[in-house]
């Protein structure tokens, strides 16, 4: 025999076992299965007999609620989310910070080089290398790798004389293979941005290009033009932008994402994208207000005012201003010898340094200096910490290996 189970055991409150539906008055029972069984039973005419098949056991939930829990519902979890809300962006913005730092912390570590047509970067001459397929276009970008006591020093140079070092698809391309190799090469202790064109900079985009481009094309030029110089300020080095010249709209978009800009006094300045009724696209809007106070930069971007390297100064656009030599390079100059001011110090405490500043900058003070504190935890376990401290103890200058 068959035994069919109609218990039920274990039943959670909200659930309830489904009870035989009655078969309504006056309509007949179903059919039964259809196959070779049906056709013996109408053969033999005798009494049907169907098999004891067991009963699947069904689930439905218990009774909802009414319509005016249902209405007061939606309230109270609206309410109870409001009020959580606060110290849930408390540990959301910890816990992206530390997400973040993590990962830069892990951009870091050593890794090898970028390999370059089956040759590692770091194997390529050091008196310059430059990107691009033609002869022409490895011009527009000038890569150089300074010896002797500038060693570490990395020097790009815009070189499009023909039209002001603007910016390109062809020299924003060579921008961002350039900066990808810089990442991750250890050798490279500062890198400093300048024009090889006399008494321009960057005109910014380059608008001869951009009136051939159709409008799909624009939006994704800006979007690689800001992606490169994204790329360039996260660089985990410093940067230093020399300006000898105009900067203009993308050129001093370029310059502002520089970790430090210096500036002859003759140079001209300012975000004039108005002028052409579209806004800055990569980066203005958001770090020259971080640089020099949101008024200010509302104000200049509003008028398209063009400002020379005293003004710069004056309201902090620039850190250093020098007067114009005859060579045209003076800012070029100050620059070197900031960048001669850090070669001596400890390759992975500068890396993590400008880690810790630049991720602390865009938090609160109390994430920030938890920030601080794990970019900190990563220069403990180095060699050059016990390097410094015995240099220190041995009164002679450290010899740091960035290990």
């Amino acid at each position: 025999m068959c035994f069919t189970s109609e218990k039920f055991v274990h039943t959670p409150a909200h659930f309830k076992l489904h009870e035989p539906v009655p078969a309504r008055p006056g309509r007949a029972e179903p059919p039964p299965p259809r196959g070779p069984g049906r056709r013996r039973r109408r053969r033999e005419g005798g009494e049907e007999r169907r098999p004891c098949v067991p009963q699947p056991v069904t689930w439905a939930a218990g009774p909802g609620p009414g319509p005016r829990e249902a209405e007061a519902a939606p309230a109270a979890a609206m309410a109870a989310a409001l009020g959580g809300l606060g110290l849930l962006r408390a540990r959301l913005r910890l816990a992206a910070a530390a997400a973040a730092t993590s990962a830069a912390l892990g951009r870091t570590g050593h890794r090898a080089p970028p390999l370059r047509g089956g040759v590692a970067a770091a194997a390529l001459p050091s008196a310059g290398r430059s990107y691009g397929s033609q002869a022409k276009e490895e011009e527009e970008l000038r890569v150089r790798y300074l010896d002797d006591e500038h060693k570490g020093i990395v020097v790009l140079g815009l070189n499009r004389s023909h039209a002001k070092n603007a910016l390109s698809k062809n020299l924003v391309k060579m921008m961002s293979k350039a900066v990808d190799a810089l990442k991750s090469d250890k050798k490279v202790r500062t890198v400093v941005f300048r024009s090889e064109v006399p008494g321009i900079f960057c005109a910014g985009a380059d608008l001869k290009e951009r009136a051939k481009m159709h409008s799909s094309e624009v939006s994704s030029f800006v979007s690689r033009a800001r992606a490169t110089i994204n790329e360039l300020a996260n660089l985990p080095v410093p940067t230093i932008a020399a300006i000898d010249g105009t900067a203009l709209g993308g050129g001093l978009e370029l310059a502002l994402a520089c970790d430090i800009r210096v500036a002859a006094s003759s140079a001209k300045m300012g975000l004039v994208e108005t002028k052409l009724a579209i806004i800055p696209g990569a980066g203005g809007t958001q770090r020259l207000p971080r640089t020099i106070g949101v008024s200010l930069a509302k104000e200049l971007i509003f008028s398209a005012r063009i400002v020379d390297g005293e003004e710069a100064k004056s309201i902090g656009l620039i850190s250093h201003v020098v007067e114009q030599n005859e060579a045209g390079d003076a800012a070029y100059r100050r620059a070197l010898a900031l960048a001669r001011e850090f070669l001596p110090q400890g390759p992975v405490a500068m890396r993590v340094a400008k880690l810790a500043i630049n991720q602390g900058m865009e938090v609160d003070l109390v994430t920030g200096l938890a920030i601080e504190e794990a970019c900190y935890a990563q220069t403990i376990p180095t060699k050059d910490r016990i390097e410094g401290l015995l240099a220190f103890k041995e009164k002679r200058p450290p010899r740091y290996k960035g290990e």
